[in-house]
């Protein structure tokens, strides 16, 4: 059997690092591509009641990881499947974990990124994602751990009525989790600032020509649609 990636296991450290990175709790469904023994998956069901779901290429591995969450009693937790990361269904995760190569990492991340739910966190040991630049990252014993929170699809152009009867007006291009973009007031140009995008959230501010005029808004989309606006006070 031909394998895209060795099975290298990850030690205790490091897989207690990443579940805390991906602040990994009993409301997730964890999904770890490339699953090996299963030790990420049943230390995170044992240690916080987590649901996990296993993929993995070599069916010796998945028997490995049945037998091991049956010694530590989370079974009824876990589900070890064998498919291809490359078309397994992953769509119900809310946060993923991974410990395969960057290139496999590359090939993976259009579907990371088109069918993950804005939001959901990856979690990468030892290796990233190429141009997409990680939102967090830390090193543990020479060991870097990166983590994505997955973006929403934003760029575009979005227009809606402030609390005062001002209409706005923003232009926004995309990449990746970066955001830029221009900004009108009743039909002026004026300055878009601050854009941060977090998921399914971006906060911006508007200045205006007046120094009075800074406006802050926060702003949530979903399915590449603008779903709600706040208007900070």
């Amino acid at each position: 059997m031909l394998l895209d990636v060795p099975f290298v296991p990850s030690d205790e450290a490091v897989i207690e690092a990443m579940l805390n990175l991906g602040e990994v709790g009993p409301s997730d469904l964890l999904y770890d591509l490339g699953s090996g023994d299963g030790r990420i998956l049943i230390t995170a069901a044992r240690d916080r009641n987590t649901r996990g779901i296993g993929v993995e290429i070599d069916p010796l591995r998945i028997s490995d990881a049945m037998e091991d969450a049956a010694h530590f009693r989370v079974e009824y937790l876990l589900d070890f499947i064998e498919e291809d990361l490359f078309t397994v269904d992953i769509k119900d995760a809310t946060v993923m974990t991974l410990y395969l190569l960057e290139s496999i990492n590359i090939q993976l991340r259009p579907r990371l990124l088109n069918e993950l739910r804005p939001g959901s966190r990856i979690i990468s040991h030892a290796f990233d994602m190429g141009d997409w630049k990680a939102d967090k990252q830390l090193e543990l014993g020479g060991v870097n751990i990166y983590k994505w929170v997955v973006p929403a699809q934003v760029a575009g152009i979005w227009e809606w009525d402030s609390v005062d009867d001002q209409r706005y007006r923003i232009e926004l291009q995309q990449k990746y989790q970066e955001v830029t973009g221009s900004a009108w007031l009743a039909d002026q140009k004026v300055t878009l600032k601050n854009a941060t995008l977090c998921g399914d959230t971006l906060e911006l501010s508007i200045q205006g020509k007046k120094a009075s005029s800074l406006k802050h808004f926060t702003l949530t989309f979903d399915k590449g649609e603008l779903q709600t606006i706040f208007e900070d006070s």
